[in-house]
């Protein structure tokens, strides 16, 4: 962990020597902000890993009509199934796991921030990275909204401050809810909600949440201003990505269709809309279908007597 320490205070010296000078180097406000860049100068040093992110994901919701085929076809065989399919995910170079990479590439990064508060309460003569004795004790002191940044949920009797951490723990926990939910409700195919990759989701789905808001009232308020901060980014990354380039039949897919059809019938223009892969197949079924047979029209007995004779004429 020493070179993250190294990394994290550096950045978050950096931020603090600018919004020092702004609002007083012992401002609980200069730290939070300091936090607050600290934590978008990393999630836009991760934006590559959110793209291939995005990537791995509306793969996975695209082949799972492949995936239900397999596990039709060797449900029998667990061993040829499990085979099969991680064939499929590297012929797709599909990452079952990416969606998973963004949080766990930023859990040391918080625990490098939860250990340069902690040493700045227990021990800030001990100063980690580049932090000085002045800036851990500064760190260590300093108050926003009437709490200091060190405080936690469980660590004062304060109800003022449990207030404001009880209320950034469920921000925390809200924002993490609400992100994952942004992502299944609008930008996942009906094909894509069943099966183990959608059980896989939905488990994230809650699971995830409940995880900070128990973990949540051990975190300072800093680490607080962190997270929320990190989540509120994704949310607004993530709906940015489903908005301008959904996955081809989701829900976002077909509202961003109607907002161009809408865009192109207020400037009076006309836009056709590729028919959708069912539509075609059905099409093409019904060009490949054999004309009905034509019966032949029923003639009396006379009809076919005069036939006859006109035939041996």
């Amino acid at each position: 962990m020493t070179p993250l320490y190294y990394a994290i205070s550096f950045v978050l010296k950096g931020f603090h020597t600018v919004f020092g000078d702004v609002f007083g180097p012992a401002s609980g406000v200069a730290w939070v902000l300091s936090i607050i860049g600290l934590t978008l100068l990393i999630r836009a040093a991760l934006i590559p890993l959110f793209v291939k992110q995005i990537k791995s994901s509306r793969n996975m919701q695209l082949i799972q009509p492949k995936v239900k085929e397999l596990q039709k076809k060797y449900g029998h065989d667990r061993e040829r199934l499990a085979q099969e399919t991680m064939k499929l995910y590297k012929d797709t170079g599909t990452n079952p796991f990416a969606s998973c990479l963004p949080i766990i590439l930023q859990m040391p990064i918080f625990l490098a921030l939860f250990r340069l508060i902690d040493q700045a309460v227990k021990n800030p003569g001990n100063p980690k990275g580049v932090m000085t004795v002045t800036l851990n004790e500064q760190f260590r002191d300093a108050h926003f909204l009437g709490a200091k940044i060190s405080d936690t949920f469980m660590s004062t009797q304060d109800n003022s401050v449990r207030l404001l951490a009880a209320v950034l723990v469920i921000s925390m926990t809200a924002t993490t809810f609400l992100t994952q939910r942004q992502l299944m409700s609008k930008n996942m195919p009906a094909d894509a909600l069943t099966g183990p990759y959608a059980q896989q989701q939905k488990m994230l789905l809650y699971v995830l949440p409940l995880v900070f808001a128990v973990g949540g009232i051990a975190f300072p308020i800093g680490v607080l201003f962190y997270w929320t901060t990190s989540n509120l980014w994704t949310m607004g990354q993530q709906f940015y990505v489903i908005r301008n380039n959904p996955a081809p039949g989701t829900p976002a897919f077909k509202a961003k269709e109607d907002r161009v059809k809408a865009k192109a019938a207020r400037k009076g223009l006309t836009v056709e809309v590729p028919a959708s892969e069912d539509s075609a197949a059905t099409q093409s079924a019904e060009d490949e279908r054999p004309a009905p047979r034509v019966q032949p029209k029923r003639q009396t007995k006379a009809q076919r007597q005069a036939k006859k004779k006109q035939q041996g004429n």
